[in-house]
């Protein structure tokens, strides 16, 4: 896969313990993986993001686990299950991995398509009123 990296992504995640560097680099492979057209940048001073006429996705590593903000607006179907917090979060919800906890790809790139076509219909603000 061929992009863009942002050298602010590389330096956040490279300080990062090997296993999270490892769950960083799959999400942000799967994400660019999803649309070629995907930009990452940094937002909130140190985080992670990847855009497409809107936030698509974030990453934040804490002590034990690695959250992947999925900015939907709840409105993405989750028949997977990956989704482990902010069900009812009306702005993003989350899919955390801990250590050796494998990603289910399939689910989560058929997520990040479906922000992706919602960002590029409106916005899930846009869509979740009409």
């Amino acid at each position: 896969m061929t992009y863009t990296a942002d050298p602010r992504v590389d330096a956040y995640i490279d300080v990062l313990p090997d296993w999270q560097q490892a769950i960083c680099h799959e999400v942000r492979e799967l994400v660019h993986a999803a649309d070629d057209e995907v930009v990452e940048s940094i937002k909130r001073t140190v985080q992670p993001y990847f855009v497409l006429q809107g936030n698509v996705c974030a990453l934040l590593a804490a002590k034990d686990h690695v959250n992947v903000f999925l900015y939907d607006g709840a409105i993405v179907p989750d028949p997977a299950g990956i989704i482990t917090a902010g069900h009812g979060n009306k702005t993003a919800r989350t899919v955390s991995f801990r250590e050796g906890e494998p990603i289910n790809a399939p689910a989560l790139t058929a997520m990040f398509r479906q922000i992706i076509a919602n960002n590029r219909a409106g916005g899930w603000r846009k869509l979740k009123d009409s």
